[in-house]
C-alpha cells in the first residue's frame, strides 16, 4: 500500500509536530490542538474508516450526496422500536424520518413500518426501502422526501407476484421512468414495479437467478447453515447502470454477474425476451449486497473472505480490502468524495443461522472504504 507525500508536506508535517512537541512541554497541556494548517494525508485505496458502531445489527445502508447516512435495522435482529434510522454520531441515531411510523413494541400495523432491508436513493431526493413483511405478511415499498422527510409513496405489492414467504428484499430505483425493481431471495426472481400504479409483475425461472452448487458460503473455515440446512439462496444482490437503462443482478449463492435491460422489464416483455436477452457481465463472489458506480464498476461484498471485491468493466474481479472487522458486510452503497460505505452485521451469528443463540458480540458497524473518485 503506498501512500505518496510531496516532500514539502512531509517537511511541513515534520515541523508542525516539533513545533506542537514543544508547545505542550512548555505549558504542560497534554491536548494541544495541532496547527490549522497542517497538511492531512490523503486516504488510499482500500483503506477503512468507522462511520458509526452501533449496538443493534444495520441491514442496508444508503448515503445522500450530502453525506447523511441511513440505513435500516436488520429483521433477523428481532424486535425493535426502530427500523429504519439516520445515523447522527460514531455511536448515534435518530428514528428517520420520525418515531410516527416506526412500530413500537411489536405493535406491527399498516401505518407503521414492518421490517425493512432494502434501501436505495433515487437520484431525485428520494430515498427508498423494501419492507419484507416479516409480520404483516404483505411486502411493500415506502418512499420518503430526504430533505423533508415526507412520504413520497408507499405500495404494497400484489399477494400472487409476492405471496407470504418471499424475501424480497434488495432494491434500485428509477424515478425518472417510475419504476422500481426488486430481488427476491426465497422465490427467485426479479420483480418490476409500476410506482404509479403499483401494477407488479416477476421475472423467474432463470439459471441466472438460482443458487450455484460451487458458491458454498464458508466463512472462516466453517460451512454456514440456515434454518438446519447448507445456505444456498438465489437472487439477491441487484443495481443499476448509472443512466438507469440496465439492470445488473446475481445470486447471494453464485459466482455469476449477470444483467439485463431495464426496458423489457419495464414493458413486461415475455419471458423468453428477458431470457434471451440476459448476458453474464463477469465473475463474483459469494456475496450479500453489491452497487455499480458511475464509472461502470461493480462492488461486491465478499461473504467467505471478510472483504470488499470490485470487478472493473471488462476487468477482471479484484479484491478491494480484506478485513476481519468485515465479519458478514451485508450491503455496500456509493457515498460522495470517492467513499463505498459498508454494514456488517455478523448476520451469520444470529438465531436463524445458528438455529439457538445469537452469537454476535456488539458493536456493529459501519465503515467507510476509499475507492477514489471519478476522473473525469
Amino acid at each position: 500500500m503506498k501512500i505518496c507525500v510531496s516532500p514539502q508536506a512531509l517537511g511541513a508535517l515534520l515541523i508542525t509536530m516539533l513545533l506542537v512537541g514543544c508547545s505542550a512541554v512548555g505549558n504542560g497541556n497534554h491536548s494541544a490542538a495541532a496547527a490549522p494548517n497542517a497538511p492531512t494525508l490523503e486516504p488510499v485505496r482500500g483503506e477503512m474508516r468507522t462511520v458509526a458502531m452501533l449496538q443493534i445489527r444495520p441491514g442496508n445502508v444508503a448515503v445522500s450526496a450530502e453525506g447523511r447516512v441511513f440505513s435500516t435495522i436488520h429483521p433477523m435482529d428481532g424486535d425493535h422500536d426502530v427500523q429504519l434510522i439516520e445515523v447522527t454520531g460514531p455511536h448515534s441515531y435518530r428514528a428517520w424520518p420520525s418515531t410516527g411510523v416506526q412500530t413500537h413494541n411489536g405493535n406491527y400495523q399498516d401505518a407503521t413500518i414492518d421490517s425493512p432491508l432494502g434501501i436505495a436513493l433515487d437520484g431525485q431526493g428520494g430515498l427508498w426501502i423494501t419492507d419484507t413483511g416479516k409480520h404483516l405478511g404483505k411486502t411493500r415499498i415506502w418512499g420518503f422526501n430526504i430533505a423533508s422527510g415526507d412520504l413520497i409513496r408507499k405500495v404494497t405489492l400484489p399477494a400472487d407476484v409476492a405471496p407470504k414467504g418471499s424475501f424480497i428484499q434488495d432494491l434500485v430505483v428509477d424515478r425518472d421512468r417510475g419504476f422500481a425493481y426488486l430481488a427476491d431471495i426465497a422465490n427467485p426472481g426479479l420483480l418490476t414495479v409500476n410506482l404509479a400504479s403499483g401494477e407488479t409483475w416477476r421475472f423467474q425461472g432463470h439459471a441466472s437467478l438460482q443458487p450455484q452448487a460451487d458458491a458454498r458460503m464458508v466463512i472462516n473455515g466453517e460451512a454456514i447453515q440456515f434454518g438446519g440446512a447448507s445456505a444456498n439462496v438465489g437472487a439477491n444482490p441487484i443495481t443499476l447502470s448509472d443512466d438507469r437503462s440496465t439492470v445488473y443482478f446475481g445470486a447471494m449463492n453464485g459466482l455469476d454477474w449477470f444483467s439485463v435491460p431495464a426496458r423489457l422489464l419495464r414493458e413486461h416483455a415475455s419471458a423468453q425476451r428477458v431470457a434471451d436477452a440476459i448476458v453474464r457481465v463477469g465473475p463474483k463472489p459469494v456475496s450479500d449486497g453489491a452497487d455499480t458506480d458511475a464509472a461502470g464498476r461493480h462492488f461486491f461484498t465478499n461473504l467467505n473472505h471478510n472483504g470488499i471485491d470490485v470487478l472493473p468493466p471488462g476487468g477482471n474481479l479484484e479484491p478491494l480490502v480484506r478485513d476481519e472487522r468485515l465479519s458478514w458486510p451485508d450491503s455496500v452503497r456509493m457515498g460522495p468524495q470517492g467513499w463505498l460505505y459498508v454494514a456488517v452485521n455478523q448476520l451469520h451469528k444470529a438465531p436463524p443461522f445458528t438455529g439457538g443463540k445469537d452469537q454476535g458480540k456488539p458493536p456493529y458497524s459501519i465503515y467507510k472504504v476509499w475507492i477514489g473518485e471519478i476522473e473525469k
